[in-house]
């Protein structure tokens, strides 16, 4: 048989996630008299580790998808989507500009580089386009002095219809845990994108989710924000729980008890003996490693529920095994299911806060050789 571990991915949570993204954005806006801004649902690294298929099926709400490999996009076409599909990298080489032209997708610009390309190549349908300023995050992004120049040549390749619509885009680099920043990125980022620009996109899934952003933003004809961490079940905020949020877990990696041992008072358990057991511990072997994306660095004590039960990680994670307590729970046995994180486990944000990672880092690591069952149902 099959060795006993998945990763499930809940359909309807994906779905509930957009949903309450969405109804933020509604009450947030209508209560300042704006309408509601178009929402890119995030799907970049294989839907964050939840695969393209479910996501799109997902997502069908959504007003736009964005990501970063063009495979991935053409995945998309191929599934029915017809909305706009956003490359957030943009191009990488002259050679990917015809498939964006043939597949209509919406490319960011964010070096002369890929503007030099698209003024070279013959261009079979006209691109929309975001060209991206770098308010202080200071990975992608032209600066302010270049800013002007770059938005001002693709403005002219759109009045010479060589491209569709120009855009302006920033990302903001603390809006999980400091507003001033946030403030001061988006008074660049105003003060650098002119007032008549038709497309803008600044927020990401904290600024989506903020009250706080809003009185900041600018007016545009067309506002996008591009929420991703919170539409798997992960809080993008520091302070608040997803679940505090409403936001479900999308993705649960779970595996079976796979032996039982009983452990005696002064004795080491797993590599290292990083766990010395103070009183006899009853100690259950899960089919979960290391190479199926659990953190090797979790320490002792790191949640995980079994059947339904909270306990916690004993001993380091090896290759494809680690430990958990069953000392409070007598009726675990061999075929037991242990939660690593999601529904009915613990949360990922949880896990990771053990580990000194991140819930992103989490979801997407997810190892290939663990089977996927994809939920369609609640």
């Amino acid at each position: 048989m099959p060795r006993p571990i998945s990763a499930i991915i809940s359909v309807p949570a994906l779905r509930h996630n957009l949903a309450v993204v969405t109804c933020k954005l509604n009450e947030n806006y209508a209560s300042v008299g704006r309408a509601r801004p178009n929402v890119w649902a995030v799907i970049k690294a294989n839907a964050y580790g939840h695969g393209i298929d479910p996501a799109v099926s997902a997502f069908a709400e959504a007003d736009g998808l964005a990501m970063l490999d063009l495979t991935e996009a053409l995945r998309c076409r191929e599934l029915g989507w017809t909305k706009p599909i956003m490359l957030l990298e943009g191009i990488f080489g002259p050679e990917d500009i015809e498939l964006a032209c043939q597949y209509d997708l919406t490319i960011v610009l964010h070096s002369f580089y890929q503007i030099e390309h698209l003024k070279a190549a013959p261009l079979s349908r006209p691109l929309h386009v975001m060209v991206k300023l770098n308010t202080g995050m200071n990975r992608l992004g032209f600066n302010a002095d270049d800013f002007p120049v770059a938005y001002q040549q693709v403005c002219a390749m759109v009045a010479n219809e060589e491209l569709a619509s120009v855009g302006a885009m920033t990302h903001f680099a603390r809006a999980d845990d400091d507003m001033h920043v946030t403030e001061d990125q988006l008074r660049d980022f105003i003060k650098l994108v002119p007032p008549d620009t038709q497309q803008i996109s600044v927020c990401n899934s904290a600024g989506s989710l903020s009250d706080d952003i809003l009185p900041f933003l600018p007016p545009a004809p067309e506002h996008w924000v591009r929420p991703g961490i919170c539409l798997y079940g992960s809080s993008p905020f520091t302070s608040r729980s997803a679940d505090s949020i409403g936001l479900r877990p999308a993705q649960t990696l779970q595996a079976e008890i796979i032996a039982v041992q009983e452990v005696a008072v002064g004795k080491g358990i797993g590599y290292g003996h990083t766990y010395t057991a103070s009183s006899p511990l009853r100690v259950g072997v899960v089919a979960c490693g290391y190479a199926d994306g659990y953190p090797r660095h979790a320490p002792n004590g790191t949640p995980i529920y079994v059947d339904g039960v909270a306990s916690s990680l004993v001993g380091r994670v090896s290759m494809d095994m680690l430990m958990v307590d069953l000392t409070h729970i007598p009726q675990a046995a061999v075929g037991s299911t242990a939660v690593l994180w999601g529904q009915n486990g613990p949360s990922v944000d949880s896990v990771a806060q053990a580990a000194g990672t991140l819930g992103y880092e989490l979801l997407c690591a997810v190892a290939q050789r663990v089977p996927r069952t994809i939920l369609t149902t609640d």
